[in-house]
C-alpha cells in the first residue's frame, strides 16, 4: 500500500492525461528500415501539485512503417505541455500512445530526460510494442 506523506493525490496523478491536443500530422515513408530519431532538448511542462516548471529534453526514436511524423506540427503538440501540469512518467507515456497512434510505427521510443528539482533528476523511457515485461521485442527490420 502507497503512503502518501507528500500530499500527492490520484487528481494529481491523473493530471492533464485528459487534456485535447493538436493533433500530429504525418506525411508518407519513401523508403523501408531506417531509423528517426527526434529531439527537443527545451520541453518544459508543469507540476501539477506545486505548479513549479519541469525542464528536460524528449527523444523520440522510431522507425516508420508507412507514415513519418511531421516536424512542425509534432512542435505545437510538444508545446501543448509547457503549460501543462502533468507528471513526467505520463508525458513521456502520452507521447509514445499519440505517436504510435498518428505513424503506426514498426517501433518507437519515447525518452524524457528531466533536469534536476530539490537534487532529483528522472530519466523515464517508454517502447512500443508494450511487452508485459516492458521490454521492447525486436523486430527483424530493427535488430
Amino acid at each position: 500500500m502507497p503512503t502518501q506523506n507528500t500530499g500527492y493525490t490520484d487528481t494529481h496523478a491523473c493530471a492533464g492525461l485528459d487534456t485535447k491536443f493538436p493533433s500530429i500530422d504525418t506525411w508518407a515513408n519513401q523508403f523501408p528500415a531506417y531509423e528517426i530519431l527526434v529531439d527537443d532538448p527545451e520541453f518544459t511542462s508543469v507540476c501539477p501539485k506545486t505548479g513549479l516548471p519541469d525542464f528536460g529534453r524528449i527523444t523520440i526514436r522510431y522507425m516508420p512503417r508507412g507514415h513519418c511524423l511531421e516536424l512542425k506540427s509534432l512542435k505545437e503538440y510538444l508545446f501543448t505541455y509547457r503549460n501543462l501540469g502533468i507528471f513526467q512518467e505520463n508525458i513521456v507515456n502520452r507521447v509514445l500512445d499519440d505517436v504510435v497512434r498518428c505513424a503506426k510505427p514498426v517501433w518507437a521510443e519515447v525518452k524524457g530526460d528531466f533536469r534536476p528539482r530539490g537534487g532529483i533528476s528522472t530519466v523515464v523511457i517508454a517502447n512500443w510494442p508494450r511487452t508485459k515485461n516492458g521490454k521492447r521485442k525486436q523486430s527483424k527490420e530493427s535488430a
